[in-house]
């Protein structure tokens, strides 16, 4: 998980080279794959474009995986191009990939996952919320705190993730309940 694009590689690696690792993506050696996943995420920020691009015109599943691994691994800087992605685009296999990239980026995207909640496209909503369960335990709290949100999506949206989350959510939940009662 990466949280800024600071590394040396983001401000030097050009169109071609993230295009190059990009294709390596496919490459039947998953070691390579491995190698270049890790290094578009060192690319940072100029390489989430074609990572999204990338990840909206991929022949297969294997493909959007790796990709989605690889938008994870930039963290922070793909962060709000993929929830904007995910609102322009409404390919529900784009979508699910999309959500694991935002999954994978963990803690730091709960929040912006829960403020992209309030939307009326109820869709786009459940793949945030897969993302939310996907970060787990860190999103826990921040669901909890918004149980009692102003806006009734995002309450909605919080309670109906915090309930998929099962074992792990189900107890803040509870908790809240008593609270209010108390």
């Amino acid at each position: 998980m990466k949280e800024e694009s600071d590394s040396p590689l983001s401000s030097s690696v050009d169109a071609l080279e993230i295009r190059r690792l990009i294709d390596a993506l496919a490459d039947p050696s998953i070691d390579n794959r491995h190698r270049a996943v890790l290094a578009l995420g060192r690319c940072g920020s100029p390489a989430v474009p074609p990572l999204i691009d990338a990840l909206a015109t991929a022949p297969d599943a294997d493909r959007r995986w790796y990709l989605a691994i690889s938008l994870g691994k930039v963290g922070k800087p793909a962060m709000m191009p993929v929830l904007a992605a995910m609102a322009a685009n409404r390919d529900r296999e784009f979508r699910r990939y999309a959500a694991s990239a935002l999954g994978e980026m963990g803690e730091m995207a709960v929040e912006s996952l829960i403020g992209a909640m309030a939307t009326d496209d109820r869709e786009l909503r459940g793949f945030l919320s897969k993302a939310l369960c996907r970060i787990g335990k860190p999103a826990i709290e921040p669901l909890t705190r918004r149980l009692s949100d102003g806006d009734e999506i995002i309450r909605s949206c919080a309670t109906l993730t915090l309930w998929q989350m099962g074992e792990a959510g189900l107890p803040a939940m509870i908790e809240m309940v008593k609270e209010e009662k108390s």
